[in-house]
């Protein structure tokens, strides 16, 4: 009675509903919840799934290419070597000791790895895939296959096959020998060298100050790279000089050109021999990391 004077039954009763409409909300969450859970799970273990799968596919892809084709079987180099200096001259010294009877001893040119001259398929045998995943390289092999080996020089000949009496190796192809310019040319540094037999006895090196980074603020980003485009013109064309006055001078033998492709290819008609390198830092220590990697032979034993 004193509740329905004060107004409270009808306050009691709309807690009541609330409750209720409460609880119903409660309910609904708890099965929203489940089904969030299920979905988490259902989630994860298709994610899982997919992981295996990706996983097994790689691993077939793996084995495909491992496999190589129905002909020509899958094998693994015996041992693989990267040799400069001493190292190389030895190795060298060593197959131009080796002597056979006439035709016995095979060197080949392999230019790529889509043929193969028909006198390193047939003797290679299911070896070749070896070979051809060298490419290009220098195979060199006996008629009694005590020797099987290839080389990949810095300077590739052009391609040939010939069974001799001995393996032909033309140092030129694998050391600096005879009278060098050997340069390192990149967007900002230019650094040449001139060398007899691997002596450096000339040196002529600068770095141009060109952008490396767009500053926010100030001009544009094409104005920017404009201006970074004129000053490595303006190095290429200096180092153009440079490079062209030291084979003036010194007429060598041989000119090679190293350095950042794109701009490599900018002065590669004045080398006889171009690459890439990464070599980096000061002048002087990018001629020395550029010389030392260009003038490196990897080893393959098959």
């Amino acid at each position: 009675m004193l509740d329905e004077l004060l107004g409270r039954a009808e306050l009691k009763a709309r807690i009541e509903e609330l409750e209720d409409e409460n609880h119903h909300l409660e309910r609904q969450l708890d099965a929203e919840s489940d089904r969030r859970a299920d979905a988490v799970s259902d989630k994860q273990a298709a994610e899982e799934r997919v992981n295996r799968l990706e996983d097994r596919i790689a691993e077939l892809e793996d084995r495909v290419e491992r496999s190589g084709s129905d002909d020509e079987p899958s094998r693994e180099p015996r041992r693989t070597e990267s040799l400069r200096g001493n190292r190389l001259d030895e190795l060298l010294a060593r197959l131009e000791s080796v002597e056979t009877g006439p035709e016995g001893a095979l060197t080949a040119v392999v230019a790529d790895d889509h043929t193969l001259p028909d006198a390193v398929a047939e003797t290679a045998d299911d070896c070749a895939s070896v070979v051809r995943g060298i490419a290009p390289t220098l195979y060199y092999t006996d008629d009694a296959g005590l020797v099987s080996a290839a080389l990949r020089p810095p300077i590739t000949p052009d391609e040939f096959a010939a069974w001799d009496d001995g393996f032909e190796i033309d140092r030129a192809w694998f050391q600096p020998v005879g009278r060098l310019v050997f340069a390192v040319v990149r967007a900002d540094v230019c650094a040449v060298g001139v060398y007899d037999d691997g002596e450096r006895v000339a040196f002529e090196g600068f770095e141009s100050n060109v952008k490396s980074d767009h500053s926010k603020g100030g001009f544009s980003q094409d104005r920017f790279e404009r201006i970074r485009d004129e000053q490595i013109d303006e190095h290429l064309i200096e180092a153009r000089e440079t490079i062209e006055s030291l084979i003036d001078d010194e007429n060598p033998d041989r000119v090679i050109l190293t350095g950042e492709k794109a701009v490599v290819g900018e002065l590669a008609e004045l080398a006889d021999h171009t690459a890439s390198s990464d070599a980096g830092g000061k002048p002087e220590d990018a001629l020395d990391h550029g010389f030392a990697d260009f003038w490196t032979t990897r080893l393959v034993g098959i």
